[in-house]
C-alpha cells in the first residue's frame, strides 16, 4: 500500500501529505516538530477500511515553511482548505499532541465537517507541560537549540534521557522520540515556523492555550481520548481534566506508554480507533443545538459555573 508523500498547493503554499485505503475518511494530525511520518506505524492497518490522510502541517515536515500566522486556529484552517481541495467532506479527526489542538479547533470552528473526535496525549487541559518546550519558548532559544541537532551532540542527549529514566522521569519513556524530533530541529525558515508554533501555545509559564473553555461543545461528537500513562510531555492528570469537561467522552489509557501511545502499542491504537468507529454513529450538526449549547453557558443548567471550575483547576 502506498503511504508515500503527495503534495498539492493550497493558498500558493505547497502541502505535504500521505493519503491511502477506501471507506471513511481518518485526518490524521499529528505533533510540534513532528511530520505525517508520525503516523506511519498505524497507517497501512487504519488504510484496510478507511481512506486514511495524514498531512504535515505547515512548517513542518515536507510542507512550505514561510512567514505566516502559525496558530492552532490557522492550522484548523488548512486543514479545512486541504479537505475541500481534495475533495472530503466529512472526516473522524485523530490528533496528537499539538495536532490535538488542532484537531479539537477543527471540531469546534467547522462542527459541520468534523464526524467524530480522537484526542491523543492532547494539548489544552492545562498549564502543565515538559520544561524542555518552555525551554525551546523562551526569547533567544534558537541559539541554545541548535547543538542539540548536531550528531555529535546525539549520543549526549540520548545518556541524559537514560539517566532521567534511571531517576523516575517520564519524559524517558519517549527518548527515541524525543531524540528524534531534536535532530530534526530546523534551521534557517523552518526554525523560525517551529518556533512561531511553538510559542503559540506555549510559554515560560506552560501551556497558553486552553480547550477547557469551549469542550462543552463536544457533547454531540462522538469523542474518544487516548492518553499514555507515562506521559512525560502533558500530564495524565490532563487526560482525566479533558474527559470531565467533554460529556460523554471515552478515555482508554495505554498502560506503560508515554507520549507518542499510538507507537508504544500501535495494534491496540488500531484496534481502539476501529472499534471507536465502528461503535459510534457520525455526529450531525444541528445548529439550534450548537446554538442552545452556547447560551446554556450564561444560563441556570450549571455550564457555566462546571466550565470556570475546570479552567480553575488547570491554572
Amino acid at each position: 500500500m502506498d503511504t508515500g508523500l503527495r503534495h498539492r498547493t493550497v493558498h500558493g503554499y505547497r502541502r505535504a501529505y500521505r493519503m491511502a485505503g477506501r471507506g471513511p475518511a481518518l485526518l490524521l494530525v499529528h505533533g510540534i516538530g513532528d511530520s505525517s511520518e508520525s503516523w506511519l506505524p498505524v497507517m497501512a492497518a487504519l488504510a484496510r477500511d478507511h481512506t486514511v490522510i495524514a498531512p504535515d502541517l505547515l512548517g513542518h515536515g515536507d510542507s512550505d515553511k514561510p512567514r505566516a500566522d502559525y496558530t492552532v486556529a490557522a492550522y484548523a484552517n488548512g486543514m479545512r482548505d486541504l479537505l475541500d481541495i481534495l475533495g472530503v467532506e466529512r472526516v473522524t479527526v485523530v490528533g496528537h499532541s499539538l495536532g490535538g489542538g488542532v484537531a479539537a479547533q477543527l471540531a469546534y470552528q467547522f462542527p459541520e465537517r468534523c464526524e467524530r473526535l480522537v484526542l491523543v496525549a492532547t494539548g489544552g487541559a492545562g498549564r502543565e507541560v515538559t520544561p524542555v518546550l518552555r525551554l525551546a519558548s523562551a526569547p533567544l532559544a534558537e541559539l541554545f537549540l541548535a547543538p542539540l541537532r548536531w550528531p555529535a551532540v546525539q549520543p549526549a542527549v540520548q545518556a541524559v534521557l537514560r539517566v532521567a529514566g534511571a531517576l523516575g522521569n517520564d519524559l524517558a519513556q519517549d527518548r527515541d522520540h524525543v531524540g528524534r524530533i531534536l535532530a530534526g530541529l530546523p534551521a534557517g525558515d523552518a526554525q523560525v515556523a517551529f518556533s512561531r508554533t511553538l510559542r503559540s501555545v506555549v510559554d515560560w509559564r506552560g501551556q497558553v492555550v486552553t480547550m477547557l473553555d469551549r469542550c462543552y461543545l463536544a457533547e454531540a461528537v462522538p469523542t474518544l481520548l487516548v492518553w499514555g500513562d507515562r506521559d512525560g510531555v502533558i500530564p495524565i492528570d490532563h487526560a482525566r481534566r479533558a474527559h470531565a469537561a467533554m460529556p460523554g467522552s471515552r478515555l482508554e489509557v495505554v498502560a506503560g506508554a508515554g507520549h507518542f501511545p499510538h507507537h508504544a502499542d500501535p495494534d491496540r491504537f488500531v484496534a481502539l480507533l476501529a472499534e471507536f468507529v465502528a461503535a459510534t454513529a457520525p455526529a450531525r450538526y444541528d445548529r439550534d443545538r450548537w446554538r442552545a449549547r452556547l447560551r446554556s453557558l450564561s444560563g441556570d443548567d450549571g455550564a457555566g459555573a462546571a466550565v470556570v471550575d475546570l479552567m480553575a483547576a488547570s491554572s
